[in-house]
């Protein structure tokens, strides 16, 4: 690689270091390779919070899955490209599923009973009502997962430390009624 990035031989033991844990690794490596990233979705959404969660994901795919990186099979940029293309598409096609839902409320007109404006609604082809469907499967996992991380880390604090957390984050308490 060329312009003070690295040599491949330096992002292969980068990725070695994030697979064991390396929290330093992984942000040099995201230092060299978020640029890229973001620009990769960003071709595909024009979108920036989509984009910005895209590199999120992404960046937790390389800290999750770094042992999977095959330098044998192609450059670190090649595979984090693809992991944000496919992080990409796949929240356009989850997008283009997902109805636009609308409050019958606000649509109906002036006199106008709730049964005919869901039925002008329908015929226009848009969704009126529904029910939240709940996070998917990935996302599940994904909250599940950071539950269980900041479980360990509790446990983990001293306990003067891991109380004054629990009561600002889970009493929703401030900092004066922590202190009293």
């Amino acid at each position: 690689m060329t312009g003070g990035r690295g040599s491949s031989a330096d992002e292969v033991a980068l990725v070695r270091s994030v697979a064991a844990g390396s929290q330093d690794a992984l942000a040099a490596l995201y230092d060299r390779h978020v640029d890229a990233v973001f620009a990769a979705s960003w071709r595909l959404t024009s979108d920036r919070g989509t984009t910005e969660e895209v590199v999120q994901e992404t960046f937790l795919a390389l800290w999750n899955r770094a042992e999977l990186f095959d330098p044998a099979a192609g450059s670190l940029a090649a595979w984090l490209h693809t992991i944000a293309r496919n992080r990409t598409v796949d929240r356009l096609r989850a997008m283009g599923r997902r109805p636009n839902l609308v409050p019958i409320s606000s649509v109906r007109q002036e006199d106008e009973v709730e049964s005919a404006a869901f039925e002008r609604m329908a015929a226009m082809g848009r969704v009126v009502g529904g029910a939240d469907l709940g996070p998917g499967p990935e996302l599940a996992l994904d909250a599940l997962e950071v539950r269980l991380a900041i479980s360990d880390a509790l446990r983990g604090m001293p306990d003067v430390e891991r109380t004054v957390i629990l009561l600002a984050y889970r009493e929703d308490l401030t900092q004066s009624e922590i202190s009293a």
